[in-house]
Formats: C-alpha cells, sequence, structure tokens
C-alpha cells in the first residue's frame, strides 16, 4: 500500500456492515412476532354447523380442538371427555356427531374449513389451543396451539396450557 493510499478495512465499510446486519435482524425479529400473534375467530364471518344448526358461541372461554374423525374412536373420547371448559370439536373431515355435555361437535363448508386451517396455521392432528370472548361473536386466540400424540393426553396438556 501506498503512502497516503486508502485502506480497504476502513470505519464506513465497518459501520455500513454493522447498520446492514442490524436492519436485517430487525426485520427478522418483526416478521416473528407478526408471525406468532394470536389470531382471532368471527362466528359471524366463519359460519360453524352443529349438526344442521349453525353454532353460536355462548361461553366466554373455549378449548378448540382440531381432529381427525378417521382416527379410531376420536369422536367418542372428544364426547366422554370432561374438563374444567367447553370443548370446540372441529373435525378434518366434517363428520355429524352428536354434542355431548362438554363438547360442541361443529363442521363448516370447505371455505370456512380452509381459512381455519391457514389462519392457525393447524398442520398436525390433534391440536388444541383456547380461545377467549372478546366481543360479542370474537374470540381471540388464547394459547399457543399444541400438537397432542393423542387425546388421551387432551386432560393433562390442558393444565399446561
Amino acid at each position: 500500500m501506498s503512502a497516503g493510499g486508502k485502506s480497504l478495512f476502513s470505519l464506513s465499510t465497518l459501520l455500513a456492515s454493522f447498520f446492514g446486519a442490524a436492519m436485517i435482524a430487525a426485520a427478522f425479529a418483526y416478521f416473528n412476532y407478526k408471525f406468532s400473534e394470536y389470531k382471532f375467530i368471527d362466528f359471524k364471518e366463519w359460519v360453524f354447523y352443529e349438526k344442521k344448526d349453525i353454532f353460536t358461541p355462548t361461553a366466554d372461554k373455549y378449548i378448540v380442538v382440531f381432529y381427525s374423525s378417521k382416527i379410531d374412536k376420536t369422536a367418542q373420547l372428544l364426547a366422554d371427555i370432561d374438563l374444567n371448559l367447553p370443548i370446540i370439536a372441529i373435525d378434518y373431515y366434517n363428520e355429524v356427531y352428536e354434542n355431548s355435555k362438554n363438547t360442541t361437535f361443529l363442521r363448516s363448508g370447505t371455505k370456512t374449513s380452509l381459512s381455519f386451517i391457514q389462519r392457525f396455521n393447524l398442520y398436525e392432528i390433534p391440536s388444541i389451543f383456547f380461545i377467549k370472548k372478546t366481543k360479542e361473536s370474537l374470540y381471540k386466540q388464547d394459547s399457543m396451539i399444541r400438537k397432542l400424540d393423542n387425546l388421551n393426553e387432551l386432560s393433562k396438556s390442558v393444565d399446561l396450557l
């Protein structure tokens, strides 16, 4: 290097690299924050059915279970379970089941089902989460979504949420 020449490693290069990395880290953190925000269900916007009637929520808080009726005895396990909160059981295959004392079985049209799956990123069955009433028909997700290995774990997992 000649006298009076510039160094390849200058202070401005160092600062530019630092600020570039900081901006990328901030964008990543913001994306993760927005992606993990809890989501809402508006039961006026999304129509779910109990047998042939439109479901209208009445409780302030529910446990939502997204499950598959094609797995043996799943609906019966959900019907028999007794927890401290009412359960809304949404079947991936939209089969019709009789409600039990603590469990309301819901089904919906294809558009509502797909919107529900996408909004809550439900890609594993069975999955559970809580919802809590915020307005008349608007409920907010009130817990992280958890995947269960089987529904026999439901009562244990509810205590952890």
